[in-house]
């Protein structure tokens, strides 16, 4: 499973209805009983209100998490004596499992995450999720990554929150570029030009491993965002039409990239552990990846510091006559909080995961190197200077772009993987790059 937040091929397609749960672990702050099933309060101000919260970061495969998450429920009591928030901890297949299975009886857990897009959906038409806009006018009003609760959204309504977000920034080596006298592009001809250069003194300009197509797709969004701005492939997937000539020119692109030697020889076949080994052993001056790479640049005590000093990165330029805004990041969302519509104690489950969420934000890059959907206050954290030049790209960012393959269903995300690998082995053309993209799309799977 690739690393990105969630592989859109691994996106359930419906609400299965399964005949038994899952086991796992249990913890609670109060007694040990079962997160399943809705939470309950005798209804006044300042009784007692036992709200469920059901999460994926085991004790152990998510340590940073795991204790972070019971650090803010820990204050949460202390500052909210009546409340107890009872929590059950399953690892990710067997969380997914039980979502279907408390889902197909009604039973949700009070609080629980949920990933964006196509896993969100069906619970979403099920009337299983409750609307959390309100949340998003009161003090968590503009606290967001622009275009990060999007992607939780349905016909206009928001039904989680996000508390994990990566974007794909284009890592460089600051030695090598140094050597032939280069500088981060800001116009894609100056890319070109450093791509020409680099071959010329034999240098291998991007580790790229598009075995895992989901890399190459990143270059294929990015030339997209850049030739037909920002919306041109949301309403690409919503409509179903793949036909527009950005998108089409996009494909050009990225089959010249591959003309020009931009890419590792031999990176239709190789793995993206390969192709980052290709650039963490300074065989090759780029590489895009997502932000989840940044602790191995800056704070991952393993690294060789002299090595995290050569690492940069830059954003992807823009295009001479394209629409693209040069702050627009492919990236995604990862994990996000909702309340259960069917919870009996739905008001308090609110104002939990709104301190959940505003808390997280602040706490989660330095006490355990994650990323938040919220906006970092960078004045207030401690981290090595390209990890806050990130945050800060983040705050500033115009839209992060969500990832296509997490945008469509499964069925055409599948073909997407085939189609881009087609495309940068020069096996197809454009057009019928687009063409196939399309009909993939309207088969509606």
């Amino acid at each position: 499973m690739k690393k990105k937040w969630l592989s859109a091929s691994m996106l359930l397609l419906a609400l299965t209805l399964v005949l038994s749960a899952c086991g796992g672990s249990k913890n609670s702050s109060d007694d040990g009983k079962t997160a399943a099933g809705g939470g309950s309060s005798s209804g006044g101000s300042g009784d007692k209100v036992t709200i469920k919260m059901m999460h994926l970061w085991p004790d152990g495969s998510n340590s940073a998490q795991n204790k972070l998450a019971k650090q803010i429920i820990s204050e949460y009591e202390q500052a909210n004596p009546n409340v107890k928030i009872e929590t059950e901890v399953l690892e990710n297949e067997q969380y997914k499992n039980k979502l279907k299975v408390l889902s197909a009886s009604n039973s949700l857990p009070d609080v629980g995450f949920t990933w964006a897009a196509g896993f969100l959906e069906p619970y979403v038409k099920g009337n299983m999720f409750a609307p959390l806009d309100d949340l998003l006018q009161g003090d968590l009003k503009d606290k967001f990554v622009a275009g990060t609760t999007e992607a939780y959204a349905v016909d206009g309504k928001t039904y989680a929150l996000p508390v994990e977000l990566n974007i794909v920034p284009v890592y460089y080596n600051k030695e090598i570029f140094a050597k032939y006298n280069l500088q981060p592009p800001k116009t894609y001809e100056e890319f070109k030009n450093i791509i020409k250069t680099l071959n010329d003194n034999k240098v291998t300009p991007i580790a790229l491993g598009s075995k895992d197509a989901w890399t190459g797709s990143f270059w294929y969004m990015y030339l997209a965002d850049r030739l037909g701005g920002p919306d041109m492939l949301d309403q690409a997937v919503a409509s179903s039409t793949f036909s527009d000539p950005s998108l089409i020119q996009a494909a050009k692109e990225a089959q010249d990239l591959v003309k020009s030697n931009a890419f590792v020889k031999g990176f239709n076949g190789l793995s993206n552990d390969e192709a980052k080994s290709e650039f963490m052993n300074e065989k090759a001056a780029m590489y895009a990846m997502g932000t989840w790479e940044v602790p191995n640049y800056t704070t991952n005590p393993d690294i060789p510091q002299e090595f995290k000093d050569k690492i940069g990165f830059f954003k992807f330029p823009t295009i001479e006559g394209g629409k693209g805004n040069i702050n627009d990041w492919v990236g995604g969302v990862g994990v996000g909080m909702f309340v259960s519509e069917n919870s009996k104690v739905k008001e308090d489950a609110k104002k939990f995961v709104n301190y959940f969420v505003k808390r997280w934000g602040e706490l989660s890059v330095v006490d355990a190197g994650i990323i938040p959907g919220t906006k970092v206050d960078t004045s207030s954290v401690k981290l090595p200077q390209m990890f806050i030049d990130v945050l800060n790209e983040l705050n500033n960012a115009s839209k992060v772009i969500l990832y296509l393959d997490v945008q469509m269903k499964p069925g055409a995300a599948e073909e997407h993987y085939n189609l881009i690998q087609a495309l940068l082995g020069n096996a197809i053309t454009p057009e019928e790059f687009a063409k196939k993209q399309e009909e993939a799309l309207k088969t509606g799977k």
